[in-house]
C-alpha cells in the first residue's frame, strides 16, 4: 500500500511540474492556418489600445489588441531571448466603449471582433514568420486562414520588430522576459 501511495505521489508531482508539449500550429491545404484553440489559457503578454501604423487621425472608438503566447514559447524566450520554432502569437481584437453603466471617463473592452495570429515556422515559410487573420469579409470568424502577402505584415515586422519580427518593444512582459536572458 505504501508503495502505491508513493508511486501515486511521484506521478502527481511529475504531472504538476511538467508543462506539457507546446501547442503546435496546425495547417490545412495551401498553408492555411487552422484557428488556434485554447489561446486564452496561454500567457497574456499585453494589450494595446488604438495602435496604428498610419499617421492619420486616431479613431474615436479605438480597438483593444490583446496578445497571447504559448507558455512554453514564453518560457524559452525568457531563457534564450529568442522565440522558438512553432511559436504562435494570437492577437485578439476587441472593440472599445466609453459610455455605459457608471463609466464617465476612459474606455473598456466591449465586443469581441476576432483574432489574428503570427506563426514562426522555419521549415514552412521562407521568411520564418507568417501572419494570418481569422476575420471574414463581413466580420464572421473563420476556421482557417491563408497567410497575408509578405508585403502586408512581414516587411514591417521584420523592419520594426525589436526581437525576431515581434514588436517586443510594446509589451513590458516580453521586454522583461527577454532581458533576463541577457543577464
Amino acid at each position: 500500500m505504501r508503495h502505491r501511495l508513493l508511486a501515486l505521489l511521484l506521478v502527481s508531482a511529475g504531472a504538476l511540474g511538467s508543462d506539457g508539449e507546446m501547442a503546435q500550429p496546425r495547417f490545412a491545404g495551401g498553408n492555411q492556418l487552422i484557428r488556434p484553440a485554447g489561446y486564452r489559457q496561454w500567457v497574456f503578454v499585453g494589450s494595446s489600445l488604438g495602435m496604428s501604423y498610419d499617421k492619420g487621425q486616431g479613431e474615436t472608438a479605438p480597438e483593444f489588441h490583446n496578445i497571447y503566447l504559448q507558455p512554453q514559447a514564453y518560457r524559452q524566450f525568457g531563457e534564450t531571448g529568442k522565440f522558438p520554432d512553432k511559436t504562435i502569437l494570437v492577437m485578439e481584437i476587441v472593440s472599445s466603449e466609453g459610455n455605459a453603466s457608471i463609466n464617465k471617463r476612459g474606455r473598456f473592452e466591449d465586443r469581441f471582433l476576432g483574432i489574428e495570429a503570427a506563426v514562426k515556422d522555419e521549415t514552412r515559410f521562407p521568411e520564418k514568420w507568417a501572419y494570418f487573420s481569422f476575420i471574414g469579409p463581413n466580420g464572421e470568424p473563420l476556421a482557417q486562414a491563408k497567410p497575408f502577402p509578405k508585403e502586408a505584415c512581414w516587411k514591417c515586422h521584420n523592419q520594426h520588430g525589436a526581437v525576431d519580427n515581434v514588436f517586443v518593444q510594446f509589451y513590458p512582459v516580453l521586454r522583461d522576459a527577454g532581458s533576463k536572458s541577457e543577464r
